[in-house]
């Protein structure tokens, strides 16, 4: 085992930025780097990423239920109607992140999603995704962004979408499984 994992509670060895929190153990298992399709799925999940900006993730995963109740389950349609009013019981809500430069791109990036067709999000975003690499040995080899990462983010912004830079893609790309990162000794590098 190296530095760059840690044994659990449970006897496993994981990605040392689970640490001892049960729910990113959670995440780590049986979330982070596993295949996401789906526009809604893929939608929340490039929602959330924006909110985390500048933020930990775990604080976005304790949230997470929260922020799926108040944003209708992340489905673009009725995001994307959100107005004024709507705006302002989200600045009100302490369960999620009171940020209304992100609460103003996420509904600007629902109504963005309601111009494309069925499947074209999931295509469009997976379009990036990176040939396969040699797995990281420790988590310096992982960068916060990459040539894809870039491309992604270009192609999103030039769409109108907010909140989709370089290092906020790439993250969605980890989270997605479009990459995996899981370092060599964690028990999904295998």
């Amino acid at each position: 085992m190296t530095t760059d994992t840690r044994l659990g509670p449970d006897g496993i060895a994981r990605c040392a930025w689970v640490g001892d929190d049960p729910e990113y153990r959670r995440y780590h298992d049986e979330e982070w780097g596993f295949p996401l399709h789906g526009d809604r799925p893929l939608f929340e999940k490039m929602s959330l990423e924006g909110f985390q900006a500048g933020l930990s993730w775990i604080t976005i995963l304790r949230k997470r239920p929260r922020f799926r109740e108040v944003f209708a389950g992340f489905d673009p349609e009725v995001v994307a109607g959100f107005g004024e009013a709507d705006v302002e019981r989200l600045m009100g809500d302490a369960g999620i992140i009171r940020n209304r430069a992100k609460i103003l791109a996420t509904i600007s990036n629902a109504q963005l999603m309601l111009d494309l067709d069925e499947g074209e999000l999931d295509a469009f975003l997976w379009s990036f995704a990176p040939a396969a690499r040699p797995r990281p040995v420790s988590f310096a080899e992982v960068p916060a962004t990459t040539a894809e990462s870039d491309a992604m983010s270009k192609a999103l912004r030039k769409r109108g979408f907010r909140f989709v830079g370089s290092t906020t893609m790439y993250a969605l790309m980890q989270s997605s499984g479009m990459v995996d990162d899981h370092v060599e000794g964690c028990w999904r590098s295998s």
